[in-house]
């Protein structure tokens, strides 16, 4: 197989902040296979500086991951994806951008989507959350707000100066909708006690990651303490590390470009459900294309939050979305991926 990456250059609708930054413009590269015969499996990384990648980084990776390629059997994933992590341990996003497009690739060949590779059932998805990033003021966040009208379910950036009147200016705006709050990592434990109130006051279902990512202590404490379902993201990369969270989080939220490959995603789902844990799915600023390869695994969770997609104002790619916060599958062949 030969691999060929670009880099796209996409743009979210508004600024994307969370607690540690954000921008409006993302790098992603885009990744092909092309077997022998000519068939194509297309894959997408979509790097996060969090985990020292770049789009930049990635395209050196892919140089050094390409040799595994050129004379490996497409139908041995399993395989490739020791032999890619044995070549670079880390790099998570640029790995998994070649296992999206190997199981792209297979499914392809079988003329079926990936969710019945895995033998899924593509109705039984649970709803996606969209995400509301860390606004510069009140009337910037109430119109954002007005906007995700059609979702149902709001994750809402926390870990700034106001936050709890973000949040009750979230619930006056969207008095239905479903609240998640996800705070990156930026509180202390005493923070998060004392932000309990108005989570429990505004009706919020899901605490996610309220604490920085080695402080399992701290997370222990809050989990025992709050009355919602704390879920832990940077402190869970890959399935080696949920042992160590069970009793100290309630459930733990999977991502591609953390995990390094789609294998090492259903890996993380068995594993945190042997120890009874609550499983979701996040994303970074992706594509469709990134997004696809996440989704098609969608009916294996309790939680999504696909979002990365639509919340771009140029995505190059169609396929699986979330309109209205449902997420979409179809019946398209592989990742049911294509270019606008």
């Amino acid at each position: 197989m030969q691999l060929h990456a670009e880099i796209v250059t996409v743009h979210t609708r508004h600024p994307f902040i969370i607690a540690r930054g954000g921008q409006s413009e993302y790098r992603v590269v885009w990744v092909r296979l092309v077997d022998r015969d000519g068939a194509e499996g297309w894959g997408e990384a979509s790097p996060s500086k969090f985990y020292g990648e770049t789009a930049d980084t990635v395209m050196v990776a892919l140089q050094r991951l390409a040799p595994v390629l050129e004379h490996a059997d497409a139908w041995s994933i399993d395989a490739i994806e020791r032999e890619l992590e044995k070549t670079m341990r880390w790099n998570a996003s640029a790995r998994c951008a070649v296992s999206a497009a190997l199981h792209d690739l297979a499914a392809k060949r079988l003329g079926i989507p990936v969710w019945k590779l895995w033998g899924l059932d593509a109705t039984a998805v649970p709803p996606s959350s969209f995400t509301i990033g860390i606004a510069p003021d009140e009337a910037t966040l109430r119109a954002r707000v007005r906007e995700a009208a059609p979702y149902p379910i709001l994750k809402i950036k926390l870990g700034s100066s106001w936050d709890r009147e973000v949040l009750r200016i979230v619930r006056q705006e969207a008095p239905a909708a479903t609240l998640r709050v996800d705070a990156n990592c930026a509180w202390t434990p005493k923070q998060a006690l004392g932000m309990l109130d108005v989570l429990n006051e505004v009706g919020v279902d899901l605490l996610e990651q309220p604490l920085p990512p080695d402080d399992l202590a701290g997370l222990r404490f809050v989990r025992d303490r709050a009355n919602i379902p704390v879920v832990a993201d940077e402190s869970c990369l890959v399935a080696s590390d949920i042992p160590k969270l069970a009793g100290v989080v309630d459930g733990v939220n999977i991502k591609l470009a953390k995990c390094g490959s789609l294998r090492e995603a259903l890996r993380m789902i068995a594993v945190a459900r042997a120890h009874g844990m609550r499983v979701m799915c996040g994303c970074m600023i992706e594509t469709t294309l990134g997004i696809a390869a996440a989704a098609h695994f969608a009916p294996l969770l309790d939680d999504a939050d696909l979002d990365g997609a639509a919340l771009l104002a140029d995505d190059p790619f169609t396929g699986p979305g979330i309109p209205g916060g449902q997420v979409t599958l179809g019946h398209a062949p592989g990742l049911g991926v294509s270019r606008r």
